[in-house]
């Protein structure tokens, strides 16, 4: 994993980030419907809560102590029942498929770009988009370079792009992606008119 990420601000959420593969995965899981930032901190609090994150030991928890660890305050994710459902069946996916190595979904076999692309798009709560923002986080960020990586990753593998977290090096940078993502909607409203 990367040596160093700065996608939340936080230097204990950052490095847990760039130490865990499950951490970054969830992170990723997390960001919808609430800040950056705030969805990669989900990690780090569920990391607080359950001495660390363990990806069988969220696979093989009972489901409602879960979501409850999820809803503490301060809560995971803005909608703690749902994400805390999402992660856990990305982490069982995980142990039914990876034999629990988080990691091997973008390392084992070696695989191009297109085929990290597909493993991801088949976790759970992860589309297509997701997937392809991951990828490109791998690639920028991690240094998980597959062959075909920034093509399997569309426009958001793009060398000096701002589109997404793959993009979040620092404040600058998360300030360039937010207006990226603004500047995007304003176009998806106008188009609908």
């Amino acid at each position: 994993m990367a040596l160093q990420l700065n996608l939340v601000g936080d230097p204990e959420a950052d490095a847990l980030l760039a130490e865990d593969p499950l951490a970054l995965l969830i992170g990723m899981l997390l960001d919808q419907q609430v800040p950056m930032e705030t969805a990669f901190l989900g990690p780090k609090k569920l990391a607080d809560r359950l001495s660390g994150i363990d990806v069988r030991r969220i696979a093989d928890m009972d489901t409602d102590e879960f979501i409850a660890i999820c809803a503490e305050p301060p809560a995971v994710h803005r909608f703690p029942k749902s994400m805390g459902e999402r992660i856990q069946l990305m982490c069982q996916f995980i142990v039914e498929n990876y034999d629990g190595d988080t990691a091997a979904i973008w390392t084992s076999g070696n695989p191009d770009g297109k085929e990290v692309l597909k493993r991801l798009k088949a976790l759970p709560g992860y589309g297509d988009q997701k997937a392809r923002i991951f990828l490109a986080l791998l690639g920028k960020q991690i240094g998980v370079e597959p062959k075909g990586w920034r093509q399997a990753a569309g426009d958001y593998g793009l060398e000096g792009s701002r589109r997404s977290i793959a993009d979040v090096v620092d404040e600058q940078s998360l300030l360039e992606v937010r207006e990226f993502k603004k500047a995007a909607k304003a176009a998806a409203k106008a188009d609908k008119k």
